[in-house]
């Protein structure tokens, strides 16, 4: 991939969300993409294949504009996780069974989607955040590596994965299968200050290299949220838009000068996500409100 900026974009707004299926409309997606056009950012990164994501495709190809889509398949857990500490599950045999089969069906559709909307589509992924012992949503390494074979072989995409840095160390059978390793590194949640922020990004980059020397490396997700009321991973005081602001503009000035892509996280706000507490960090990483008005990182 040539270098270029990057964000992750989910833009769903107040009374929006894709557990209930509503999503932007073209014209509110149209709003968003103008944002993200004018801001400099060339590649986008989604998560789901569904029409939202179509949709997307479709007012990039309609302004014509120069950008391009990370596109994953929006996994959900085939094996009961007891180690994730907000989530327990007990599903059957036969539950755990139509899970699976729902999996293949999204792999189906990202193929799909990719084919259809080649000219924006440029990168597939295999899932996200499948791994960890702490996951909601834990997939085998042996199913990823068929997702892996089936999306190569069905769009000719390059493939990747989009995983935390600490898990990356246990996926080398998986990255055999993968052009491009794509990290998550949020030295927030792993209880850094904003001063040592960028080192933390740094020392995982260097790992990362070293572990795959022959393939391409690139952040996914970074990001510094700007609010948090009851995690005990991230000190309430450290979650703020001045924060932000000086974390970003450092990372930037290291990735841009390295020439490294970086999807921040995340464009907007997303009211939906997380629970009932509506100043918990996941929805409060975007680096403007959810009403569109940028936060101070952006303001200048």
């Amino acid at each position: 991939m040539e270098w270029a900026r990057a964000i992750c974009y989910s833009g769903y707004r107040e009374g929006q969300s894709p557990k209930t299926g509503t999503y932007p409309t073209y014209e509110q997606i149209k709003e968003d993409i103008n944002i993200l056009y004018n801001m400099g950012f060339k590649y986008i990164r989604m998560y789901d294949p569904i029409v939202y994501s179509e949709m997307t495709c479709q007012v990039i190809r309609d302004m014509k504009y120069d950008m391009q889509m990370m596109l994953g398949p929006d996994l959900i857990s085939e094996v009961n996780n007891p180690n994730c500490p907000w989530l327990k599950t007990n599903y059957s045999d036969e539950e755990l069974k139509a899970r699976a089969k729902r999996n293949d069906a999204n792999i189906d559709e990202l193929i799909r989607i990719a084919n259809e909307n080649s000219d924006i589509i440029n990168v597939v992924s295999v899932g996200n955040e499948n791994t960890p012992k702490w996951g909601a949503n834990t997939v085998p390494v042996e199913r990823l590596i068929e997702f892996a074979k089936r999306l190569k072989a069905g769009t000719g995409k390059p493939v990747t994965f989009n995983e935390g840095a600490i898990e990356w160390q246990e996926l080398g059978k998986l990255a055999k299968y993968l052009d491009i390793i794509s990290v998550h590194s949020y030295p927030l949640w792993g209880g850094n200050s904003v001063e040592g922020g960028l080192r933390e990004n740094k020392k995982w980059y260097r790992r990362m290299k070293e572990l795959y020397p022959d393939k391409e490396i690139l952040f996914s997700e970074v990001g510094w949220a700007t609010s948090s009321v009851g995690f005990a991973q991230i000190k309430e005081e450290d979650a703020n838009e001045e924060n932000q602001k000086k974390y970003i503009e450092e990372f930037w000035k290291w990735s841009d000068s390295e020439k490294i892509i970086a999807y921040m996280f995340e464009a907007f706000d997303e009211p939906w996500k997380g629970g009932n507490t509506p100043e918990e960090p996941e929805k409060h990483w975007g680096m403007y409100f959810v009403d569109r008005t940028p936060k101070l990182v952006l303001q200048n």
